[in-house]
C-alpha cells in the first residue's frame, strides 16, 4: 500500500508526540504535544501531560477513534448520496 492510499484508507494519523512545557494555560511537568494530521493536509495539535508511552498510547486511541467516526460518517453520506431524491408534485 502506498503512502497516498494509505492516507485514504486512514485519514488521520499520528505526525509526532513530543516532550513539551506546558501548555501556556497548564500547570505541572511532564508534558508532551502531539500533532495529528487529516488526509496530509490539516492539522490537530494538543498537549496531554504523562510519560511518552502513556501518552503515545493515548494518541492512538484519538487518532482510531477519528478514523471510526471518519468512516462512519463516509458510510452515511454514500448511502444518502445513492438515495434518489423524492419526487415532488406540483398542484395547478
Amino acid at each position: 500500500m502506498t503512502d497516498e492510499s494509505s492516507a485514504l484508507a486512514q485519514p488521520y494519523q499520528i505526525v509526532s508526540v513530543r516532550r513539551a512545557n506546558p501548555a501556556p494555560v497548564e500547570e505541572g511537568s511532564n508534558w508532551h504535544r502531539y500533532v495529528i494530521a487529516f488526509k496530509g493536509t490539516d492539522t490537530i495539535h494538543g498537549y496531554i501531560q504523562g510519560n511518552l508511552k502513556a501518552v503515545t498510547r493515548a494518541v492512538e486511541e484519538i487518532v482510531a477513534q477519528l478514523n471510526e467516526k471518519h468512516r462512519w460518517y463516509s458510510t452515511i453520506l454514500r448511502r444518502v448520496n445513492r438515495v434518489p431524491p423524492l419526487k415532488t408534485e406540483t398542484h395547478k
